[in-house]
């Protein structure tokens, strides 16, 4: 099986798998209670009375509906789309995402590709900080740790990054406001948002010092997890080629421990984490963070998505799964080319069965 057959083999898989995970979550919303309409109904309800009654999820559908006349719901009902029967309904929404027509929020009033888009500066910022910081870092340790098994520096350094791994992002992020953002111990550092107030009034050089003294506490609440993974890993991974036999005649033939090391060791080593590399640079965009988005006030797509699900905002919701399921499906893909790259032992046969 060449490389084209294999791509077209996968991208036909794709549609059923992304036409599945679509039509499950459509199916369990048409059953979740409080959706956009009954809240609507609640909002109008509170306005008539003055009561302040409950528009969450539990709102039941007959409690929403009460006090207000068949036709006022019927507009509302067609003003969002549930005028028409579920069939219809989703039929519509396949073929707007046949064209990337993801459809208009029902809370934000605008198109969701524009609202992702809006979101994505703050995901992008702290994504790709962590990425960046996971591998530029992670991975030289693990090397150094693997060379050095048993010593002093990687008792420590496992003690340190196993430390790190076990304590959740968001504590860690409520430590560090506490310690170094609060006016209990000392205020190095902001509290909340990406920029200050005067952003626009700042040189060049000000807001590239303002934006990494914004962000410095986020993403080190963020990092912290990861550390551990990319580290182990890549200390196994290159302990277990160093015990491999080749390695063994590479210095029984005279190569120095550097040649054997990053010659004959590293591009075998490294296979595993660059099979990675695709699934970790792609999400890196889009992988935010519902906690500390909330903590920092962050507005990004983690934070969306939280609120999406529950506002019953379910263009954002459906939106965003159809668009993050599809470059999952895709980065998948890359990763696989990615190992035939790196690996010319593998073959197409073996990753199509």
């Amino acid at each position: 099986m060449n490389i084209w057959s294999y791509v077209l083999k996968r991208v036909l898989l794709m549609i059923p798998t992304l036409l599945g995970v679509i039509a499950i979550t459509f199916a369990v919303i048409q059953f979740v209670p409080g959706g956009p309409v009954e809240q609507v109904l609640i909002e109008l309800k509170k306005g008539q009375t003055g009561v302040g009654e409950s528009s969450g999820a539990g709102a039941s559908d007959y409690r929403g509906r009460q006090g207000v006349d068949a036709e006022r719901i019927a507009e509302i009902k067609a003003l969002y789309g549930f005028d028409k029967p579920p069939v219809e309904r989703f039929t519509l929404m396949l073929k707007g995402f046949a064209k990337f027509d993801l459809g208009q929020s029902f809370y934000h009033h605008m198109d969701v590709w524009e609202l992702v888009k809006s979101k994505l500066p703050v995901s992008i910022t702290l994504g790709l900080w962590t990425f960046f910081l996971t591998y530029f870092i992670s991975v030289p340790l693990g090397i150094a740790k693997a060379v050095r098994e048993g010593s002093r520096f990687d008792n420590v350094t496992s003690m340190l990054v196993l430390i790190g791994y076990s304590i959740p992002g968001f504590v860690l992020g409520v430590f560090l406001l506490v310690v170094f953002a609060g006016s209990s111990f000392v205020q190095w550092f902001p509290l909340r948002g990406l920029t200050s107030d005067d952003w626009d009034t700042l040189s060049w050089l000000g807001k590239m010092r303002d934006y990494l003294w914004h962000i410095t506490l986020p993403v080190l609440a963020s990092v912290a997890g990861s550390f551990a993974v990319m580290t182990m890993l890549t200390k196994n991974t290159f302990l277990e080629e160093i015990r491999k036999q080749y390695v063994m005649t590479a210095r029984a033939k005279g190569l120095s421990e550097q040649a054997v090391l990053y010659k004959h060791v590293f591009r075998n080593a490294l296979i595993p984490l660059v099979t990675g590399f695709p699934a970790a640079f792609i999400g890196a965009f889009f992988a935010g963070s519902l906690l500390i988005e909330t903590l920092f006030s962050l507005d990004g797509l983690g934070l969306l998505s939280y609120e999406s699900v529950v506002r019953r905002d379910y263009p954002v919701v459906l939106g965003t799964l159809y668009l993050f399921t599809l470059i999952g499906l895709l980065v998948k893909l890359l990763g696989d080319l990615c190992y035939v790259w790196a690996d010319p032992r593998v073959q197409f046969e073996s990753l199509a069965r």
